[in-house]
């Protein structure tokens, strides 16, 4: 038998675990009992890679720098062997991996990955095809390029887990403290009652969800409300949400604190951002790069100070001169044995430094998302994503020109989408709100110098 999810009982729970010693007592419970459980029953392996994880760091860079090139040069050999598309690829230019081992600088003779060719690829970037083997997909948010699907194997899938639980602890929070991941939440959803199965892995990993819709002040207060009631240890969220959220505190109280740590991710942390939301929010912000091709990649291990360390045991990273004199990411996976991104141009633009302790990014210019009025409402561009891709749905990519007096939605549909039935789910969730138009990638209007694509044209 089911409750209420919004019962006051489940509610004045929550305020009881949020104390101690009760919320002590609830996460070693989660980390110790509940964590292992969940781990056996879904035949996943991810502790013994957080503890792999914390064995390779413990060592000094020159060993850690010498494992992630024989872990390159494998992976290319694998790639060459059981990939059609880099079987076909090293057989047209020539290029060998026994020379990367040599020198890691001929790693340069192989072109880039970009989304177009992952795209066009299809089926030919797989090692083996997908009904023969457990599998995640995984779409990119489109931000930087076409989105695409990503396939996960088993051990990436549980690399990429242990590699988010390990960052975490370097930012002190353990798997007995709390967390908080904000969520879209849709117009459709209703109660889904309680316990549930997301209850059980929400508890398992010591996690709550704030499912929000709207950065008014209305959501914001919403927003509060529950974060005064669940005082987690680290709040995860996009750096524009806390933002909204840090200046409304502001202009509100002055300052308060219901969390320790802010993990960003998503976007570009700005450094105004960083800045408001410590001094608002009375938090520690830590910043980290991830991205759905290949999960978090570096993260501040050291702290801010210190910058955003390249995971050196997850992929080898470069950086590329664009015709424009600047720099963009690219990067090389490890683990993913089933659809493994070599050389793969992200799109974002950063520099890779190698210092005496690894490998750090700098002057990153990344993923921004913006804030849209919609019939009054003000919605941040990554919950109209989600609405579209997981709501909607048959979208390649889409984009909101707000520069007349309605807001336009420029979509590309799927090749087998119905237009009519994305007209009608669209008026459905934003009535009378947006004009539609069904265009090619071509009708899209590219932002600033770089002729960056953008959610949102507003200028």
């Amino acid at each position: 038998m089911r409750i209420s999810a919004y019962h006051p009982a489940l509610l004045a729970s929550e305020k009881l675990f949020a104390i101690p010693p009760f919320s002590l007592a609830k996460g070693l419970v989660s980390a110790y009992v509940a964590y292992p459980i969940a781990e056996h029953k879904e035949q996943r392996d991810v502790r013994s890679k957080v503890s792999e994880l914390r064995r390779h760091y413990r060592q000094p860079f020159p060993q850690r720098l010498a494992q992630a090139q024989a872990s390159l040069v494998e992976t290319l050999r694998f790639a060459g062997s059981q990939v059609p598309y880099y079987r076909d690829l090293f057989a047209s230019t020539g290029f060998d991996p026994e020379r990367v081992a040599r020198d890691v600088r001929y790693l340069d003779d192989l072109p880039y990955l970009t989304k177009e060719i992952m795209r066009e690829q299809g089926a030919r970037l797989y090692s083996r095809p997908l009904e023969e083997v457990r599998h995640y997909m995984c779409k990119t948010g489109g931000s930087t390029g076409l989105s695409c699907h990503i396939a996960y194997d088993q051990i990436a899938a549980d690399y990429s887990s242990a590699v988010t639980l390990y960052a975490r602890e370097r930012a002190g929070n353990y798997k007995w403290r709390s967390e908080l991941h904000f969520a879209c939440r849709f117009p459709d959803m209703t109660d889904p009652g309680w316990p549930t199965r997301e209850d059980f892995k929400c508890f398992a990993m010591n996690r709550s969800n704030i499912f929000f819709d709207r950065l008014d002040d209305v959501g914001l207060a919403e927003i509060w409300e529950t974060l005064k009631r669940r005082r987690p240890y680290m709040v995860h969220a996009h750096p524009s949400t806390i933002y909204a959220l840090a200046c409304y505190i502001e202009r509100t109280y002055g300052s308060a604190k219901t969390f320790s740590v802010f993990e960003s991710s998503g976007e570009l942390l700005e450094s105004y951002q960083r800045e408001q939301i410590a001094r608002a929010l009375r938090c520690r912000v830590v910043d980290r790069y991830g991205l759905a091709e290949l999960g978090v990649m570096a993260y501040e291990l050291q702290g801010h100070e210190k910058g955003l360390q390249v995971l050196d045991s997850e992929g080898w990273p470069e950086s590329r001169e664009t015709p424009g004199g600047d720099h963009e990411l690219v990067l090389s996976s490890f683990r993913n044995r089933l659809m493994p991104l070599i050389r793969y141009a992200t799109g974002d633009l950063a520099r890779v430094e190698q210092r005496a302790d690894g490998f750090y990014l700098t002057d990153i210019v990344g993923r921004i998302h913006d804030i849209v009025h919609l019939a009054g409402v003000a919605y941040p561009t990554h919950t109209i994503q989600d609405m579209l891709d997981y709501r909607v749905g048959g979208i390649q990519e889409f984009q909101i020109d707000v520069r007349g007096e309605k807001p336009i939605l420029r979509i590309v549909p799927e090749p087998h989408a119905d237009p009519a039935q994305i007209a009608a789910k669209v008026e459905a969730y934003w009535p009378g709100a947006l004009l539609l138009e069904f265009v090619g990638h071509e009708a899209f209007v590219r932002v600033g110098h770089r002729a960056k694509f953008r959610h949102v044209v507003s200028a």
